[in-house]
């Protein structure tokens, strides 16, 4: 075990032995991963579950950063119980993922404890999930560390003067916020507010006329992401002439499919912000 872990594997566990020894259930608020059970006569000591956040996965030859949807889980062992070894828990973990695709990036182990990183294919074409198992105090206690590549959800909108002062410097913004349901051109609920900002922009000029862009990943065919980058294209503009009232040739549309890309496709929360809707100012 490196350097690096070992101090935050001891950190965890003076964490945990600051808490009440006589505490046997979970903390409150926590519960087991969806995808993940925990070794039997253990209770969960701390948790964490956030929708966007980052974790370094420590490799056989260095680390990896990666970004996602981010879970971790303490346990600990209830007291009576007799522990399970280092290496019995990370086999544990890794029988249960062998069978859906994972690929194992590291394990050591010993009698004192140890450590397991591995890396599972996505359910349903979704982002990769990433697993580190931390064991400390000879089985005692161990941690899980679990990202589900994913790109993050843009809260802060750019309000119509920023847009316009944008088109107006560059000729062009990007659209990150502009969501549509998997595989189609259905424009989700949330995408709403960003386009009516949209239409503010195109309200307060009326001289202004934009070409709708848009942009995907390299998920699926050339012809297939040219022909839905174009018809979310098409979506955004019947939006704003049905719903904003701007005039039709005021809008052109094209669809660029995977041919531009802006971050590496190789990643999740590159692939996301490979999935947008640019517009470019025409007049």
């Amino acid at each position: 075990m490196t350097l690096h872990r070992s101090i935050v594997a001891a950190l965890v566990l003076l964490a945990v032995l600051a808490g009440p020894v006589a505490a046997q259930e979970d903390e409150e608020g926590c519960k087991d991963h969806p995808m993940f059970s925990r070794m039997p006569n253990f209770y969960i000591s701390g948790c964490e579950d956030q929708e966007f956040s980052a974790f370094e996965f420590e490799l056989a030859d260095g680390y990896q950063n990666v970004e996602g949807h981010y879970w971790k889980l303490d346990f600990w062992v209830k007291e009576g119980a007799k522990a399970p070894g280092p290496l019995q828990i990370g086999r544990n973990y890794w029988n249960s993922m062998a069978p859906k695709g994972a690929t194992r990036l590291l394990e050591q182990f010993d009698s004192g404890g140890g450590q397991l990183t591995a890396r599972i294919p996505g359910p349903g074409g979704s982002g990769t999930i990433w697993v580190y198992v931390t064991v400390s105090n000879g089985g005692d206690a161990y941690s899980l560390h679990v990202v589900q590549e994913a790109g993050m959800r843009q809260d802060v909108e750019l309000t119509a003067k920023e847009l316009a002062d944008a088109l107006a410097k560059t000729g062009s913004v990007t659209l990150n916020n502009i969501l549509f349901d998997t595989g189609k051109s259905t424009i989700k609920p949330e995408s709403e507010a960003p386009l009516e900002t949209v239409i503010e922009l195109l309200t307060n000029d009326p001289a202004l006329a934009l070409e709708v862009q848009g942009h995907t990943d390299n998920t699926g065919t050339k012809a297939g992401n040219l022909t839905l980058s174009k018809d979310r294209a098409d979506a955004v503009k019947t939006y704003l002439v049905e719903q904003g009232g701007i005039a039709a040739d005021r809008l052109a549309t094209a669809g660029l499919g995977d041919t531009e890309p802006v971050a590496d496709n190789g990643t999740e929360a590159g692939r996301a912000q490979n999935r947008r809707v640019v517009l470019v100012r025409k007049s």
